[in-house]
C-alpha cells in the first residue's frame, strides 16, 4: 500500500516538485543524526573553569586531553597543559567558540577534521607546541579565522602547500620559530591582506622570492633573521625586499650587526623608502653604525626606534655626521648597554639626529647630561623624554640652559627617575617655556617644596609621584588639570587648584579625603593605599562635580554609617567606584577584619545603639513595671516575706527541740489552744471564751452522780507571751506547745495588720507536713464566708471549704449547744462532754 501512494505521488510530481520532495525525505532522514551528540567518553577530563561571560580558563590544570567544557563557551583557553593530541570530536560542538588557545602544550598530531566545526573561531594559539607540519585541512573550515599564531613550533618548511589559502578573513599571522629552515613561494597563498605580520626565522637557510610579497596591504611587520643577517645577506635582502612598503612599519628583532656587509639587507628597505624602523634586541658596531646611517641617507625616513640595544663599539661615528638625516621625526632609544664603558666616548657624536625631531625619547640609557642645544639642535622639539637616566639638577640646568632654553615649542617634558632634588630649580627651569603642558619629574629625590614657585601659565599635566614629599605648598601652578602626588608621605592637602580635574593621592599617608571645596571642577579622585579610616555622604558632597573616585586598599573602620554609605548609598549616587568591590576590605573592629565592606551586615544593636538601649530600658521598665503589679495581685512579696519568716522561725523552733530534748524539760504541749483573734474581738474573748473554756463546771447539775468538766487552757498573745522576745519566736513557741489553734474570724480579724501578719504565720506552721499540729478550729463571730478572706490565704480558703466551723449564735438558747462543741473539739478523746 505504501509503495502503491509512493509511485503515485511520483506520477503526479513535475521534475521541479520531485526535486524539492527529494530533498525534503533527505533532511528527514539526516535530521535524527543532527539531533544526536557523540555520547561522553567516560575517560575525557572535564573542566569547570568557565564564567558567567562562557570564557573558560582551563589552563595550567595539567590536562593531557582536551577537557570537555560546555557547547556554549565563547573563549576556551587550553594553554599550558600536557596535551599531545586533538582528535576528531574533541571540538565537536563547540560552533559557537570564538577563541581557542592551545599555547604551551605538547601537542604533536591533530585531526585533520579536528576544527570543522569551529565555524566562528576568530583566533586560535597553536604557539610554543611539537607541530612538525603544517596541514592545510586543519583551516580549511575556519573562514572566519582572524589571527593565528604557529610560533616555535619544530615544522623546518613553510609554503610546501597552500596552509592559509581559505583564511580569507585572516589579519594577524605569526609563524616561524627555531626549526624554520624553508620558506616557499606559495607560503601566504591565499592571504588578502594583513594588518601584523610576524616571521621568526632566525635559522633560514632557503628563502624562494616573492614567498612574502602575496600580501598587500601589509600593516605592521616584525621580522627575526639573525642568522641570514650574518650568514646570508642575500637571503636577508630578499625576504626584506618582499615586504618592505612606505607606509609599512618593519620591526627587526634579533640582529647582531657587526661590519658593512651585516648592513647591506637594509638597501633593500632604503629603496623602498621606508619610512618607519624599529630594531629590538640589537648589538651594533660603530662601523655598522656608521653604515646603517649611510643606508638611510637621504631616505625620508619618519621613525626610527633602538629597543633595546648592546653598543659593542667605543661611540666614534664621526663619518655619520655628514648623513642628511632631516626627515626623522621621531627618535626613540631605551635600554642602552655599552660594552666598554671604559673606552667609550659618548653619545654627543649623534646629536645631528637631534636636529630636526619633533619627538626624542631617551630612556635608560646612563645619559647624564645634554649640552644645551644650540646651533639649531632640537630646534623643532616638541616631545622629550630622557626618564631613567643619570640627571642631576647641574646637568639638567646645563640642558635646559640654566632657564632660557630655546625650546620653545616643547609641549612634553618627561625626567622621571633621575637624581633630581630641587623642585624650585625645576620650576625655574622650565619657566619660560610657554607652550609646556606636560611635565613628569615622578621618581626622583624631591624632599621639600617651595613656598611658592614659578611655572608656565600653559602647564596642565605635573606628575610629582614616587618622591618623599612630607607636605604641599602655594608653590603648585594653579592653572593644573591633572596632578599626581602618589607614593609620596603627605597626610593633608590644603592647597586650592581651582582649574584641577584629576588629582592622585595613592600610596601617601591621608586619613581623611580631602576637603572638596579647594578643587570645585574635580572629577576624579583616587586616593588609595593610604590610612584613610572612613569617608561618607557629607565628604562627597563637598566636591561638586567629582564622579570617579578610588579610595580602596585603606585601613577602614566599618562603622554602620561608612558601612551603609559604601553598600547603597554610593550606588545610589553620582560617584562612580572606579576600583575592584574587593578593594574595600574591613580593618576594624576585630570580628570583621579582612572581610570586603560590602559583604558586611551589621545588626541593629551595633547600629543604633543609643536607640536600642533607649528602648530596652523602656521595655525593660514596662515589664518591671507589669511584673511588680503581677507580683502585688500575686501577693507573691507576701509570700517570700512569710517564708522568709517561717524559715528563720523554724529554724529557731528546731534549736529549742533541741535544747529541750538535751534538758528533759518540761513536756512539749502546754495549753489546749493557741486563739489567734483581732484586738477589736479581745472583749468577747475576755468576756465569754476565756471565761467559758478555763473555768471548771458541772457537766450535769442537780443529778447524784454528777461530774465537774476539767478546765482548757488558753494561750492567748497579750497574757502568755514573753516579753522582749521576737514576736515570731512567741508565735512558734505558742503553736508548738498548743494542741489546737482557734481562729477567731471576723471581719476585724480580716483587716487587722497585727492579725493578719499572726495568721499569715501561723498558717505556714499550721499546714506544714513536719508540724504534726492538729485541725485548726475556726469560729466565725459574725457571718463570713471564705471569698472574704484574702486568696493568699488559699489554705485557710481550702481549710473553710473541707472543715466544718463554728458560728457564734445571736440567740442565747443555742450558745450552750455551741460551747458544748468547742469543747469537744478542743479535748482529747474520751474528755467530750456527756
Amino acid at each position: 500500500m505504501v509503495a502503491f501512494m509512493f509511485s503515485f505521488m511520483m506520477r503526479e510530481l513535475t521534475n521541479c516538485h520531485f526535486t524539492f520532495f527529494l530533498c525534503i525525505c533527505l533532511l528527514l532522514l539526516l535530521s535524527p543524526c543532527w539531533g544526536q551528540r557523540s555520547s561522553p567518553d567516560p575517560e575525557r577530563p572535564s573542566c569547570n573553569g568557565c564564567d558567567l561571560r562562557l570564557s573558560c580558563d582551563c589552563s595550567h590544570k595539567g590536562f593531557t586531553r582536551v577537557p570537555m567544557v560546555t557547547d556554549h563557551a565563547l573563549t576556551l583557553d587550553l594553554s599550558l597543559n600536557n596535551i599531545s593530541v586533538v582528535t576528531d570530536d574533541d571540538l565537536t560542538g563547540h560552533m559557537q567558540l570564538r577563541a581557542l588557545s592551545l599555547h604551551g602544550n605538547k601537542l604533536a598530531v591533530i585531526h585533520q577534521s579536528a576544527f570543522d566545526s569551529l565555524w566562528s573561531l576568530e583566533n586560535l594559539d597553536l604557539s610554543d607546541n611539537q607541530l612538525t607540519a603544517l596541514n592545510p585541512k586543519w583551516f580549511s573550515e575556519l573562514g572566519a579565522l582572524q589571527q593565528l599564531n604557529l610560533l616555535n613550533n619544530p615544522y623546518s618548511c613553510v609554503g610546501s602547500a597552500p596552509v592559509f589559502e581559505g583564511l580569507v578573513r585572516l589579519r594577524r599571522l605569526a609563524f616561524g620559530g627555531p626549526a624554520l629552515k624553508k620558506l616557499k613561494r606559495g607560503a601566504l597563498s591565499g592571504v588578502t591582506q594583513l594588518d601584523e605580520l610576524t616571521v621568526h626565522a632566525n635559522n633560514l637557510t632557503r628563502y624562494e622570492s616573492g614567498a612574502l610579497a602575496y600580501v598587500w596591504p601589509l600593516g605592521h611587520v616584525s621580522l627575526s633573521l639573525h642568522g641570514p643577517f650574518l650568514t646570508n645577506t642575500a637571503l636577508a635582502s630578499a625576504v626584506l625586499r618582499d615586504v618592505s612598503y612606505p607606509e609599512t612599519p618593519i620591526i627587526l628583532e634579533d640582529l647582531h650587526l657587526i661590519g658593512n656587509q651585516s648592513v647591506q639587507p637594509l638597501r633593500e628597505a632604503a629603496k623602498k623608502r621606508l619610512r618607519h624602523i624599529t630594531f629590538r634586541n640589537l648589538s651594533i658596531s660603530d662601523e655598522a653604525t656608521v653604515n646603517l646611517l649611510k643606508v638611510f641617507d637621504g631616505v625620508p625616513l619618519t621613525s626610527l626606534s633602538v629597543d633595546g640595544v648592546t653598543l659593542t663599539g667605543e661611540g666614534r661615528w664621526e663619518a655619520a655626521s655628514l648623513t642628511d638625516q632631516k626627515s626623522i621625526d621621531e627618535f626613540f632609544l631605551r635600554n642602552a648597554v655599552v660594552l666598554d664603558v671604559f673606552k667609550f666616548v659618548s653619545f654627543l657624536q649623534l646629536k645631528f639626529l637631534l636636529q630636526y625631531p619633533r619627538k626624542v625619547s631617551v630612556i635608560n640609557a646612563k645619559v647624564f647630561v645634554m649640552p644645551c642645544p644650540t646651533s639649531g639642535l632640537l630646534v623643532n622639539l616638541q616631545y622629550l623624554d630622557m626618564s631613567d637616566n643619570l640627571l642631576t639638577d647641574m646637568t639638567l640646568s646645563e640642558t635646559l640652559c640654566d632657564g632660557n632654553s630655546p625650546l620653545k615649542d616643547l609641549r612634553v617634558l618627561n625626567i622621571s627617575g633621575n637624581a633630581l632634588k630641587s623642585v624650585s630649580m625645576m620650576s625655574r627651569l622650565v619657566a619660560k617655556l610657554h607652550k609646556l603642558t606636560h611635565v613628569d619629574i615622578s621618581r626622583n629625590s624631591y624632599t621639600s617644596m617651595p613656598q611658592s614657585c614659578s611655572w608656565p601659565s600653559t602647564l596642565r599635566y605635573l606628575n610629582i609621584s614616587g618622591a618623599k614629599l612630607t607636605s604641599i605648598t602655594s608653590c603648585l601652578p594653579a592653572s593644573l588639570e591633572v596632578l599626581d602626588l602618589s607614593s609620596n608621605d603627605l597626610r593633608d592637602f590644603t592647597v586650592a587648584l581651582p582649574a584641577l580635574r584629576e588629582l592622585h593621592l595613592s600610596g601617601n599617608k591621608f586619613q581623611r579625603l580631602p576637603s572638596g571645596i579647594l578643587f570645585p571642577n574635580l572629577q576624579t579622585l583616587t586616593i588609595q593605599s593610604n590610612t584613610l579610616n572612613m569617608f561618607g555622604r557629607s565628604d562627597l558632597q563637598s566636591y561638586k562635580r567629582i564622579q570617579n573616585l578610588q579610595a580602596g586598599q585603606n585601613k577602614f573602620v566599618c562603622s554602620c554609617d561608612f558601612v551603609a554609605f559604601l553598600q547603597s548609598g554610593i550606588k545610589d549616587g553620582d560617584v562612580h567606584l572606579t576600583d575592584e568591590e574587593d578593594s574595600y576590605i574591613c580593618d576594624s573592629p576585630l570580628y570583621l577584619q579582612g572581610k570586603s565592606v560590602g559583604q558586611v551586615h551589621l545588626s541593629v544593636v551595633v547600629c543604633h545603639r543609643v536607640l536600642f538601649v533607649s528602648v530596652s530600658c523602656g521595655v525593660a521598665l514596662c515589664v518591671w513595671v507589669l511584673v511588680c503589679v503581677l507580683l502585688w495581685r500575686l501577693h507573691a512579696i507576701w509570700y517570700l516575706k512569710m517564708m522568709w519568716a517561717w524559715l528563720r522561725a523554724k529554724h529557731s523552733s528546731r534549736r529549742r527541740r533541741r535544747l529541750r530534748d538535751g534538758e528533759d524539760s518540761e513536756p512539749l504541749l502546754s495549753f489546749d489552744a493557741f486563739v489567734s483573734y483581732s484586738e477589736r474581738d479581745a472583749s468577747w474573748v475576755e468576756t465569754y471564751l476565756v471565761p467559758e473554756l478555763e473555768e471548771s463546771r458541772e457537766t450535769d447539775e442537780g443529778a447524784a452522780n454528777h461530774r465537774t468538766a476539767r478546765p482548757l487552757t488558753l494561750c492567748l498573745h497579750k497574757r502568755d507571751f514573753l516579753p522582749g522576745q521576737w514576736i515570731v519566736d512567741n508565735i512558734m513557741s505558742a503553736i508548738e506547745r498548743s494542741r489546737r489553734t482557734v481562729f477567731i474570724l471576723s471581719e476585724n480579724f480580716v483587716q487587722s495588720d497585727w492579725c493578719r501578719y499572726e495568721l499569715d504565720f501561723s498558717h505556714f506552721w499550721l499546714f506544714d507536713g513536719d508540724a504534726g499540729g492538729e485541725p485548726a478550729i475556726l469560729i466565725l463571730l459574725e457571718p463570713l464566708s471564705k471569698d472574704d478572706i484574702p486568696k493568699r490565704f488559699c489554705k485557710l480558703r481550702k481549710l473553710m471549704s473541707s472543715t466544718t466551723y463554728l458560728e457564734w449564735p445571736q440567740e442565747e438558747d443555742r450558745r450552750e449547744e455551741f460551747w458544748r462543741s468547742l469543747r469537744n473539739a478542743l479535748r482529747g478523746e474520751g474528755e467530750e462532754d456527756d
